[in-house]
């Protein structure tokens, strides 16, 4: 090798490295865009299943199916956010005339008695954090500035929102259009191939997701009828924010049993711990619990025999994997960026031993 390949080769290694973070850059400066479409090819996956059964079904034109998807899905969005805003309200209400040392003591209160309760019952509870008093060292100030921040994005929201739903409304009338923009990138040969994974892909993914709204519909309905037993207020709020935390393998349930739990103490805050909190409380876990195991030994193992063919197995350790190398969006996306190399490895590396056995059922 003399100097001038030598030389050359140098100059294209820094050029493809510029290339790179370029690149890299460019994405970076065009992340919410990024997320934008990411976003409706979930809502476009979500709602095919429906556009198909307008056009099948119904014989709806596909503009008019398409139209009327959109609409429903937002309808849909706009509902369950409108379950939030009666409680808005008041907490807008409220935070006009709050008391931040009172709401201090209020829960410094709770804190007492839950110490008082073990005390009385000679159950040592751990001592530092009697001694740490925590609820007193919280700073509830932080409220108010919380909302502010949240009032002063919704603007971003507004933007995000439409954006969205324009891109959704053609990735819906035009169900090819993205499976075009990544053939562009395809190399010459492949593109058959390419497409017949994009096609299973989208089938899989479409009926995963509609999967996983049952999923939350279910947990829903079980942890609203626990709720409204023991007079929790709020209780459609509370149901739904925890049965959406169960989006996040593992995690999620653990937080939304969490919550479920302070909000159900929180309701009660001024009547007896041990007649009143602490039996509301057990009951109100137990119900949780139960959904649990529905949850786990019903709803995901047909979400996941059913959509994604993998065994549950398969998918704890999936999961597990995504989960210790990318934190929470790993455990999110596990199972669709899981789902979505089997089948590429199947179309293109089937006699593979390894991947025949993992895509047997596909």
């Amino acid at each position: 090798m003399n100097s001038k390949d030598l030389s050359n080769g140098i100059l294209k290694s820094i050029a493809t490295i510029i290339g790179v973070l370029l690149f890299i850059y460019f994405i970076y400066q065009i992340q919410s865009v990024i997320v934008y479409v990411v976003i409706s090819a979930v809502i476009s996956l979500i709602g095919l299943p429906i556009v198909r059964f307008l056009k099948n079904r119904l014989k709806f034109k596909n503009t008019l199916a398409v139209v009327v998807t959109i609409v429903f899905l937002m309808g849909l969005f706009f509902s369950l956010i409108g379950l939030f805003i009666p409680l808005i309200v008041e907490q807008g209400h409220n935070l006009s005339l709050l008391n931040i040392e009172e709401l201090q003591q209020t829960f410094q209160s709770l804190n007492n008695k839950v110490i008082n309760y073990f005390t009385n019952k000679n159950i040592d509870i751990n001592q530092n954090f009697t001694e740490s008093n925590l609820f007193s060292k919280i700073d509830f100030s932080i409220i108010p500035n919380f909302l502010n921040s949240a009032v002063s994005g919704l603007g971003s929201f507004s933007i995000a929102l439409f954006s969205i739903i324009f891109i959704s409304f053609f990735l819906l009338k035009d169900s090819k259009l993205l499976e075009q923009s990544i053939l562009a990138f395809v190399p010459v040969g492949k593109e058959e191939g390419s497409k017949r994974s994009m096609h299973k892909i989208k089938d899989l993914l479409s009926r995963y997701f509609v999967g996983l709204i049952f999923q939350i519909l279910i947990l829903f309905i079980i942890y609203t009828i626990v709720l409204l037993i023991f007079g929790v207020n709020n209780a459609i709020v509370i149901a739904f924010l925890c049965a959406l935390l169960n989006l996040i393998p593992y995690v999620g349930p653990m937080i939304g049993g969490l919550l479920m739990m302070f909000l159900t103490m929180t309701n009660f805050i001024g009547y007896d711990f041990q007649t009143v909190i602490l039996p509301k409380t057990i009951y109100v876990l137990i119900g949780f619990l139960i959904g649990q195991l529905i949850d786990n030994f019903f709803s995901q193992p047909i979400i996941f025999s059913k959509s994604v063919k993998s065994h549950p197995l398969e998918i704890f350790l999936v999961i597990s994997i995504a989960g210790l190398l990318f934190g929470v969006v790993g455990l999110i996306i596990a199972i669709p960026a899981y789902t979505s190399i089997k089948v590429i490895l199947k179309e293109f590396l089937s006699e593979n031993k390894i991947v025949q056995q993992l895509t047997k059922n596909l």
